[in-house]
């Protein structure tokens, strides 16, 4: 099993930062596949995927609207992964979630994950 506990979100401007981490116990972390997932407003039923990372580091992708914004990175060493976003949006408003996976497929479609974070919320004003 293994837990993980998202940390970072909060209240900004449209145009702000933030980076989000992710923290998993456990000591097989650099055998996991990693991903962000938002659950917008009223959009109980959506998890948008928005970011992914191989175990090697070496595979990322994006979802086109933050593609360009926000980038993903993992630190084997502290057991954790980023969400760095820049430039933020109103439309980024949301529940981030993190997401692990034992190895698998990160390319777009591979959406299935073994374990969730609890989230945390990111509000972006006007």
């Amino acid at each position: 099993q293994v837990q993980l506990v998202e940390s970072g979100g909060g209240l900004v401007q449209a145009g702000a930062s933030l980076r989000l981490s992710c923290v998993a116990t456990t000591r097989a972390f650099d055998s996991y596949a990693l991903a962000w997932f938002r659950q917008a407003p009223g959009k109980e039923r959506e998890r948008e995927f928005v970011a992914a990372i191989s175990v090697s580091g070496t595979n990322i992708y994006y979802s086109d609207p933050v593609k360009g914004r926000f980038t993903i990175s993992r630190d084997n060493a502290k057991n954790t992964v980023y969400l760095q976003m820049n430039s933020l949006s109103p439309e980024d408003t949301a529940v981030y979630y993190c997401a692990a996976k034992w190895y698998g497929s990160v390319e777009p479609g591979s959406y299935e994950y073994d374990f969730w974070g609890q989230g945390t919320q990111v509000t972006v004003s006007s």
